[in-house]
């Protein structure tokens, strides 16, 4: 074992890998707190990782200080990956696997609102459309989390109750409609299998699980159905923002593989390095303005101790930051 360890300890010199000491009790700290086991040349990797993480957000939110960034970073779950490796595991938005590109008509805003009849903030969380944020784990089904939080939404908005959604029917049983399971779908695909399959089941009749199972669906649990969907004109910000306003929270794409995104932590996310490149479906449950800086309010699936307690607000009227207008819909009951 003793010879083993010197044998790591040489291989770290050997390409150059000082760890910054002060950063010790740190990492000891991150290992407790998310469960953390590696063997010991795993942890000079991860150790490794985590280090050009940490000192990434310091030098961020350093110039965060200085004004040069609406939005702060911090460590979570993902500070011991490479943004591949933290793509590859949870961005699951896949739109070249969309069997049916018109299961959603066009949405239409009517013809009498302008943008300054909208409320100028909207959060529906205050509302009761929201539940509780939710935790995908190590499983690329943002897709599953994004369409039952739409569908969430809508149940609430028809009957008044709100019901948290099995995601895991969606992740088992959503096969014929297009949909990977633990490799990834879309929202829209989601939808489909919705209404060919006569609605959804309750989370706590059929937990969740970061892992693809037998459909395990029964239509007696059947607690929540929709009859069509409706999708945004694509790169509207502006029919999004009525959307959003006017029928509850949507399901939406974006871009979300950048290591600023990775490490998210508070305020306004304005990344110019974000893309168009759509690789992660989350929830737009509002909208506001902060500072003189409108943003979307987004619902994520990474667990409450990612963000803003599980949220990220994105920059809206940016030129379409993150490609967050580009595929967007919504369910109708």
């Amino acid at each position: 074992m003793t010879q083993f360890f010197l044998f790591s300890c040489l291989i770290a010199q050997s390409v150059g890998l000082f760890f910054d000491a002060e950063l010790d009790k740190g990492w000891s700290v991150y290992k407790v707190r998310y469960g953390r086991q590696y063997d010991a040349v795993d942890n000079i990797q991860r150790r490794v990782m985590w280090e050009r993480t940490i000192h990434y957000i310091q030098a961020h939110n350093l110039e965060y200080s200085h004004g040069l960034h609406t939005y702060t970073l911090g460590p979570n779950q993902f500070s011991d990956m490479a943004p591949e490796e933290f793509s590859s595991l949870v961005n699951g938005f896949n739109e070249s696997i969309e069997l049916d590109r018109n299961v959603c008509s066009v949405y239409a805003p009517p013809k009498d609102i302008t943008l300054d009849k909208l409320n100028k903030t909207v959060d529906w969380r205050t509302h009761g459309y929201v539940t509780n944020i939710k935790d995908q784990g190590m499983c690329r089904s943002c897709y599953a989390f994004s369409a039952t939080g739409a569908l969430e939404g809508q149940q609430y908005k028809t009957i008044r109750q709100l019901v948290s959604i099995s995601d895991k029917n969606i992740i088992d049983c959503s096969y014929n409609q297009g949909n990977k399971g633990c490799d990834g779908g879309t929202f829209n695909n989601a939808f489909k299998y919705v209404m060919e399959n006569g609605g959804l089941v309750a989370e706590k009749s059929y937990p969740y699980l970061p892992r693809v199972d037998k459909c395990s669906f029964e239509n007696k649990y059947v607690i929540a159905n929709m009859t069509s969907c409706r999708s945004i004109l694509p790169s509207s910000e502006r029919d999004l923002l009525i959307a959003v306003a006017l029928e509850g929270p949507v399901s939406v794409a974006i871009d979300a593989s950048q290591k600023s995104f990775q490490s998210y932590r508070s305020g306004v996310y304005d990344d110019p390095t974000c893309t168009n490149k759509l690789n992660h479906a989350v929830l737009i449950v509002g909208y506001g303005t902060e500072n003189g800086q409108d943003y979307w309010l987004v619902k994520n699936s990474w667990g409450a101790q990612w963000g803003e307690n599980g949220y990220i607000r994105i920059a809206r009227n940016k030129n379409n930051m993150c490609g967050i207008a580009n595929k967007a819909s919504f369910p109708v009951m």
